[in-house]
């Protein structure tokens, strides 16, 4: 009886010590391998990072991890700092630099194969003899025509060395065998002056496009003196879709137009003390009519210009108010080929006001959505509805009212033209129509259209075509449905349209923005304003639009 007493309390002992175990285990598992860390100032994510690498349960591809960390935590500084990882930045440099190592041709994929549409002028493919119209089907071999690919592909593999070869295969109208260019690669320019031309006698026009890039002064200054040599005494800058770039360019490009002493913009950070750019009083056009011509999308470098025009009552600014981007990047490069930019200072226009919108850091979703809700709020097409922090007030030399945040506010506005604007043109324009059937085009006509030795005449002949017909009936095998009425309003913007991309296919990209913009209600206000004389320094002194 003893005996079964003894066993039976070794049983329940056993029990409780295995619940015990039990519980102490579970408490004991997450705690057995806790211990503090002592950090240095600024080193947590390091620690972190390492510690995932050396403990994580399971194998993690660090080098992924730490490209997907970084760009979130220079985005959460201000809406302008990014990360640039090391695929992108040779590309993003090129566009900076103003060139790159190619074959020099412009080209449009269509029906799988790729379509020289025009070559740099004096350029490694025009003196190899390539011509408009011709079909690249093979590079080094490799078949590129009669199957899915991109066009960045291609491109690519166009690119390469300064000085290496490239063998492209051809195949052009009328050949039944594949010709082969062994082509030298060389600097091909990325010009940022698309166009600069006469608009009307005496007065000139310089679009520059999409950015600023360290050759953009340049390519202004040629195209000023061309402008000169025809006769034009006034000058509109078409800074609208131009989002920014090069600082220095946008300077230099003031310089050209200020009295000497004249502030042009002024820089300043945390870590950088204020830096005066001013004018040196060499600029060329110091006493030139100058209207500037912005839209919502003009941001940066092309700010800096509508500012010094602006403040030092040089100039009219015409169009809708800009994007609002007051804020300097330095990009630093690191050792693995990737980059990232930093935001350094903020820059602010002769009045002294910075025009950079306001944003929350960390919230970059707010920011991106204040400047779609201009539209929604109907700023673009009426100057009632432009909110104007009236509480920054400044003032240009003579007085005239001013204001900073959120972009610069034109001198004279002008609506956003869609009076011709319908769905069906913009179903045309996504679907890449115009470009496609004016490659089409071109290429069935070229003799006939070869025959024309201007862009004048060429024009006057396509006007005497069933053009609208065609590219309506070219759509609709596209999948694009007929709208009677919506291409009745849209018919002379379809029309024209259509008019510069065949054009641009024979006499390059000067002449599509040429004729694209040749109905433009800013430049027609831009003419109007420097046929009085309004836009002379003495001139916009004296006058108060706000």
């Amino acid at each position: 009886m003893g005996s079964k007493k003894i066993s039976w309390w070794v049983i329940v002992l056993i029990f409780i010590a295995l619940i015990i175990g039990f519980f102490a285990g579970n408490f004991l598992s997450g705690r057995s391998f806790a211990r503090k860390l002592f950090l240095n100032p600024g080193n947590k994510i390091d620690v972190i990072l390492n510690i995932i690498n050396e403990e994580y349960v399971d194998n993690v591809e660090m080098k992924s991890l730490t490209e997907n960390a970084i760009p979130k935590i220079i985005g959460e500084l201000d809406p302008h700092s990014s990360y640039i990882p090391a695929g992108e930045l040779g590309r993003i440099n090129e566009n900076m630099e103003g060139h790159f190592a190619g074959v020099g041709i412009e080209s449009f994929v269509y029906r799988d194969t790729l379509i020289i549409i025009g070559m740099a002028p004096g350029g490694p493919a025009q003196q190899a003899g390539l011509l408009p119209g011709d079909r690249i089907v093979t590079v080094n071999d490799t078949l590129f025509a009669g199957k899915s690919f991109s066009q960045d592909k291609i491109l690519n593999a166009l690119r390469g060395e300064i000085g290496t070869t490239v063998k492209i295969g051809i195949l052009r109208k009328r050949m039944e065998q594949i010709q082969n260019y062994s082509i030298v690669r060389n600097y091909i320019p990325l010009t940022t002056v698309k166009a600069a031309y006469q608009v009307e006698t005496g007065i000139g026009l310089i679009k520059i496009f999409d950015k600023f890039s360290h050759t953009t002064y340049d390519e202004f200054i040629k195209a000023i003196a061309e402008l000169l040599n025809r006769g034009c005494k006034s000058f509109i800058i078409d800074l609208r879709m131009n989002s920014g770039g090069s600082f220095d360019a946008a300077v230099n490009i003031c310089n050209e137009f200020m009295p000497k002493g004249r502030t042009i913009v002024y820089t300043e950070g945390k870590s950088f003390p204020r830096e005066n750019a001013t004018a040196n009083g060499l600029g060329t056009l110091q006493n030139n009519q100058i209207v500037i011509l912005m839209d919502q999308v003009s941001a940066s470098a092309s700010e800096i210009v509508a500012g010094a025009i602006q403040d030092n009552d040089r100039g009219l600014i015409i169009g809708r108010r800009s994007f609002g981007k007051g804020l300097v990047q330095n990009q630093i490069e690191l050792s693995d080929g990737s980059a990232f930019r930093l935001t350094i200072a903020r820059y602010y226009t002769p009045s002294g006001r910075n025009i950079q919108r306001k944003y929350t850091m960390g919230n970059a979703d707010e920011y991106n959505q204040d400047w779609v809700n201009r539209f929604s709020n109907g700023e673009e097409f009426d100057e009632k509805n432009v909110a104007v922090d009236t509480t920054l007030l400044y003032h240009t030399l003579s007085g005239r009212e001013v204001y900073g945040g959120g972009g610069i506010t034109p001198d004279i506005f002008v609506p956003l033209d869609t009076s011709e604007l319908t769905s069906y043109y913009i179903n045309l324009e996504t679907k890449n129509i115009f470009h496609q059937f004016s490659c089409e085009y071109a290429d069935v006509h070229r003799d006939k259209l070869s025959e024309f030795k201007t862009y004048e005449r060429m024009l006057e002949y396509l006007k005497t075509q069933p053009i609208l017909y065609e590219i309506v009936n070219f759509a609709t095998e596209r999948k694009v449905k007929q709208r009677t009425s919506l291409i009745n309003i849209s018919a002379n913007y379809i029309l024209n349209t259509t008019y510069a991309h065949i054009l641009q296919n024979f006499f390059g990209e000067e002449v599509f923005f040429i004729i694209y913009m040749n109905r433009d209600k800013d430049i027609k206000k831009a003419v109007e304003i420097l046929r009085k004389n309004e836009a002379s320094p003495e001139a916009v002194a004296g006058m108060k639009y706000r």
